[in-house]
């Protein structure tokens, strides 16, 4: 999982890139297949994204792994999910780590079984120290939820005295978030046609270049990855101010 050292002139690439990995169902509908085989080539695509991320020279991976509103989604679908992510917790953070990724989890952790959440600490801790790339799965997550979090928690904190209404700021809110440490998304890309951001990352995506792909997320592929980018570097980024 050697990074590709950009060439002298070249675009430096998104240091961090988010994706909202859409469309498993529907890859497994047009196949006539049981919605779980999709999830199955979805967790594929998972590990061609991370590795292609990391060969770009991409510095953070967002993936958009299970929303707090896919709770919602009949029983058997859920087991089948919480299925997939155990295999891949025990199945993949050997290769992850042996290639310098450090894995980071966020989202509703207590909605999460036990024995999930054991996996989630112990790849957490073994992949503490890599600096290849970070991945971020983002897991029992909403943004609303997250606001809601973070300002409970601000509450808390003027409550108890540790800072006034007045001294809150941007920063102080960033540091209640799930992602606190984390630079925020400069590209957030979706798969599938849909072109909207299901509740991911509000606060952080506030001006990242949003790409839509066509492609069902098991389709996914390094070449998308590649189109996405060159589409992000083509776009200019002002931030609110005159180019």
């Amino acid at each position: 999982m050697e990074a590709l050292q950009p060439q002298s002139g070249s675009p430096v690439p998104p240091m961090h890139v988010a994706i909202i990995m859409d469309g498993n169902g529907r890859w497994a509908q047009a196949r006539g297949l049981p919605r779980t085989a999709g999830h199955r080539r979805g967790a594929e695509a998972v590990r061609e994204a991370v590795r292609s991320a990391a060969a770009l020279g991409v510095s953070y991976i967002t993936l958009f792994g299970f929303s707090s509103e896919n709770w919602k989604r009949p029983q058997g679908e859920v087991r089948d999910l919480m299925g997939l992510l155990r295999l891949y917790l025990r199945n993949e953070i050997r290769d992850l780590h042996s290639n310098g990724v450090r894995l980071c989890v966020v989202g509703d952790r207590d909605r999460l079984d036990p024995d999930i959440n054991t996996l989630i600490r112990d790849a957490e801790r073994k992949t503490a120290s890599n600096t290849k790339l970070t991945l971020i799965l983002a897991l029992s997550y909403g943004g609303r939820q997250e606001l809601v979090s973070a300002a409970r928690a601000l509450a808390e904190d003027v409550k108890a005295g540790r800072c006034e209404p007045g001294d809150i700021d941007e920063q102080m809110f960033s540091e209640r978030l799930f992602t606190a440490g984390i630079p925020d998304p400069d590209l957030l890309i979706r798969t599938s046609g849909e072109k909207r951001i299901s509740n991911f990352l509000l606060w952080q995506c506030a001006y990242a270049e949003l790409v839509f792909l066509d492609v069902l997320w098991p389709d996914f592929s390094r070449e998308d990855l590649e189109q996405a980018i060159r589409e992000y570097h083509g776009r200019e980024r002002r931030y609110g101010t005159i180019g």
